[in-house]
């Protein structure tokens, strides 16, 4: 059973974050790159949010370096939430829920996978800690 819910976790989290890649694959990361600068950090860092949103989930739902691609989510989101969320961490949005939630689900489902590894389910099946 632990497996099935390691696989869970990976195809939500992976899946989920997909999307995000794949609108700023199609629409570009103009967006991003203000909100970077806006936040004072350089703008190459913007770049990273390919490795982010669209690389690290598809590695996570191929089960390879399952790790390092919830090391990189966890760390896309660090950068994301004081960029996107300028009011702050404990800014409540108009449904009573924290302005992050969003960011902070992945940002601990990035970490979540990162400490449990990829499980049994995996396409592809290599080993080491970082691998796995």
């Amino acid at each position: 059973m632990e497996n099935l819910g390691k696989l869970i976790l990976r195809l939500s989290v992976g899946g989920l974050m997909l999307f995000h890649g794949v609108q700023k694959l199609l629409d570009g990361i103009g967006g991003v790159k203000f909100l970077i600068v806006k936040t004072g950090l350089p703008e190459m860092l913007s770049y990273g949010v390919y490795l982010g949103e669209l690389i690290a989930p598809l590695l996570l739902l191929l089960g390879t370096y399952t790790r390092v691609s919830g090391l990189l989510i966890a760390l896309t989101m660090l950068v994301s939430i004081p960029a996107a969320h300028p009011e702050g961490i404990f800014h409540l949005n108009e449904y009573g829920g924290l302005g992050i939630e969003l960011n902070a689900l992945y940002l601990f489902g990035g970490l979540a996978i990162m400490l449990l590894g990829s499980g049994k389910y995996r396409l592809i099946k290599q080993s080491g800690f970082w691998k796995e």
